[in-house]
């Protein structure tokens, strides 16, 4: 044996553990262990070995294959399992390479064959190897752990980006809104109203929940094609002539041409392009049928012809909410959804009233607010 530690000693702050049935096999282990400087603890058998396992620190065991009661690969086994970062080297009495392999393979560290005519040196180089590959494992644990922390911190930096952006995009939605209103002065409030009345239908009929969002913007938006629309046109106090009805009838294709390609409207898009259909095919741009029609649109269809008979027009004043309720129930089927206006017409007046008070107390305008159309996000109760 040596007579002074090598140098890597000096650097190995290990307690190990030596595990034999033979008293003289432990009396060496230690008296190479002591060369080292490593302190040291034995045990008899592997039931003994595990008890100071519990009770002492220890970072490496050294032991026996065969020993009687438990064996080697008994501890092993139970080791790995109790202590997965243990540093375990093997010590086999069989010359034979494929049973330190075995040893290995089962989650051994090293192996040293018997009888052990070996010197510090070996013992140290085993050890430090073992000791290295669990170092480099740790590493390799510290940084996944880390690096998972680093992604969901970036995760949760990328939604909060993500929440910012589309704050900012219902703002936009807000000004776009408040513009085709302030376009249509004659229907001031209109976009905001038929937005909420939209979603009161739509939670009211239930299972509609994920589509909230789109319903509300493709209702918000649905007029935004009037802004290509001459005055001349959209502000006439009379009747429009042919030419013009169909010159007015070209903001649903325009609308939808100047969303479509805006990825968190695209499906409002589909809504603001059907906004005019009606269940019979006797609507425009595309005349459509019943189920052919977006569900978000079916429902606008009921709450724009609502609120264009109960709002002052040009060439009107506004109708009474009675005489709006006989026209959706006539219309119930053909120009409406049946389901829809079932549920309009079963929706009590003052529900209504309470939207119309309040929209006109907003401002002159009547902005929906950004904050609505965010909440529509969330999960939404059905009958709500």
């Amino acid at each position: 044996m040596a007579t002074e530690p090598p140098p890597l000693a000096r650097s190995l702050t290990l307690r190990v553990l030596i595990v034999d049935d033979e008293v003289s096999v432990r009396k060496v282990m230690a008296a190479v262990l002591a060369q080292l400087g490593l302190p040291c603890e034995t045990a008899a058998s592997g039931v003994e070995a595990l008890h100071i396992l519990e009770t002492h620190r220890i970072d490496a065991v050294i032991s026996d294959l065969q020993m009687p009661g438990m064996s080697g690969m008994e501890l092993l086994e139970k080791v790995k399992q109790i202590y997965p970062q243990m540093v375990f080297l093997m010590v086999t009495g069989v010359d034979d390479i494929r049973v330190g392999v075995q040893a290995m393979r089962q989650g051994a560290d090293d192996y040293l064959v018997k009888p052990l005519q070996v010197d510090a040196n070996i013992v140290l180089a085993s050890l430090t190897r073992a000791l290295h590959v669990k170092r480099l494992e740790q590493e390799v644990e510290n940084y996944r752990h880390h690096l998972e922390e680093i992604v969901a911190e970036q995760t949760q930096q990328l939604r909060e980006a993500l929440r910012q952006i589309e704050r900012s995009y219902d703002h936009t939605l807000e000004v776009l809104g408040a513009a085709i209103d302030l376009r249509d002065s004659p229907t001031a409030g209109h976009s905001r109203r038929v937005f909420l009345y939209s979603i009161e239908i739509a939670k009211a009929m239930g299972g509609l929940e994920n589509q909230m969002r789109n319903i509300a913007m493709g209702a918000w938006l649905h007029d935004i094609g009037k802004l290509a629309i001459p005055d001349t046109i959209l502000l006439k106090p009379g009747p429009l002539t042919d030419e013009e009805r169909e010159n007015m009838q070209r903001h649903a294709q325009i609308g939808y041409d100047l969303v479509k390609g805006i990825p968190f409207l695209a499906d409002a898009a589909e809504i603001i392009f059907a906004h005019h259909e009606r269940c019979d095919g006797s609507g425009y741009p595309r005349g459509l049928r019943k189920e052919e029609i977006p569900a978000g649109a079916r429902i606008f269809a009921v709450a724009d012809t609502f609120d264009a008979m109960t709002s002052d027009r040009p060439y009107r004043r506004a109708l009474p909410f009675e005489t709006s309720r006989e026209v959706i129930a006539r219309g119930a089927g053909t120009q409406y959804d049946s389901q829809v206006a079932r549920i309009f017409l079963n929706t009590p007046d003052e529900t209504w009233e309470v939207i119309r008070r309040e929209t006109a107390a907003i401002q002159a305008f009547a902005f929906a607010t950004a904050s609505d159309i965010q909440a529509l996000g969330k999960p939404v109760k059905s009958g709500g």
